[in-house]
């Protein structure tokens, strides 16, 4: 029995029993669906009240909106706001306590962690899915059909000179490279400078950069020339506006697809995405953890749903174990 089901039994059965035997029996036989419809309502409502603040990575914001979303449908009373302000952005709220969960697309940084330690600020890492870093061009680029990492880095590197095309291979045609990448406050941006680069936060700065990545999907729509990079939902939500570029990390070009992410063959851009909640605010806020226990065993089945792939749910269970012992 699911703990909903479950819950809403207790709180019929409770509600019966309060009543007394000769009391109950009436109200049992006239309650049709929709009194036991309203009662559960009645419960969806009353059990949590207060707020949940998330702040992060634009990469996660759709699982965390997504959940989000299903957790208020049944607990009316929680108010769960979702902010986009960037992996390290959304750390900065977080070690100052401004925010109960922070969406990572990368792990925290030994300074984020110590910056939270002087301000008492204790967490759990949680991996919620698999992303596939995704590399994008305009749909009317004709001449693109793989790029290898090396040519990645050599577009992307500190100092690059690179601004044309034709500067990346030989055939390539004489076409201005706009690129458009996250900000420097970015998982993502993180990630890829460390896998592409071989140093985390090494990369060119002659770029667009936002922390919306709707703002990427529509600079590269825009131009023919344009080259950029961001999360693969962003790609699935925009597969008519886009075009994926396969990537070749030394065993021959590969796609990023729910398959390659989740065994790590579209390499080196395969990589988990994070939660990280307060601790503090799961024992002293129970619609925190209630959010969490939601997100874990109810937001699976949404993660594909927003163009990501599903860890294994051992996965999700472990996680859940991780919490439990933590507030106990």
């Amino acid at each position: 029995m699911s703990q909903f089901k479950l819950n809403r039994r207790r709180f019929l059965v409770g509600a019966f029993a309060a009543l007394g035997a000769s009391a109950a029996m009436p109200l049992l036989a006239a309650c049709q669906p929709q009194a036991v419809e309203n009662a559960v309502e009645a419960e969806k409502s009353m059990d949590f009240k207060g707020d949940v603040k998330i702040d992060g990575s634009s990469t996660v914001f759709p699982i965390s909106e997504a959940v989000a979303e299903e957790f208020m449908k049944v607990h009316r009373n929680v108010r769960v706001t979702v902010g986009v302000s960037g992996t390290g952005g959304g750390f900065k709220k977080f070690c100052l306590g401004e925010t109960d969960i922070s969406d990572a697309s990368r792990r925290v940084k030994d300074n984020e962690r110590d910056i939270c330690t002087e301000n008492d600020i204790e967490f759990i890492e949680l991996a919620v899915a698999f992303d596939g870093l995704s590399v994008m061009v305009n749909p009317d680029n004709d001449f693109v059909d793989h790029l290898t990492v090396e040519e990645l880095n050599k577009i992307w590197e500190p100092e690059s000179e690179v601004n044309n095309w034709k500067d990346v291979r030989p055939g390539f045609p004489d076409l201005e490279i706009k690129l458009y990448g996250p900000g420097t406050d970015s998982g993502t941006f993180d990630y890829f400078t460390d896998e592409i680069n071989g140093e985390e936060g090494a990369s060119r700065s002659d770029y667009t950069a936002s922390e919306d990545d709707n703002v990427l999907v529509k600079g590269i729509a825009g131009d023919k020339g344009s080259l950029g990079y961001f999360g693969y939902a962003y790609y699935i939500e925009n597969t008519d506006k886009l075009k994926v570029v396969p990537i070749d990390g030394g065993d021959g070009p590969v796609l990023p697809t729910p398959e390659t992410i989740n065994t790590g063959t579209y390499a080196p851009l395969s990589r988990p995405i994070f939660i990280y909640p307060s601790i503090n605010s799961l024992i002293n806020k129970p619609q925190v953890l209630e959010f969490v226990k939601f997100y874990l065993m109810d937001g699976p089945a949404l993660v594909p749903q927003v163009g990501y792939i599903q860890l294994p749910d051992a996965d999700y269970a472990e996680s859940w174990e991780k919490v439990k012992a933590a507030v106990e």
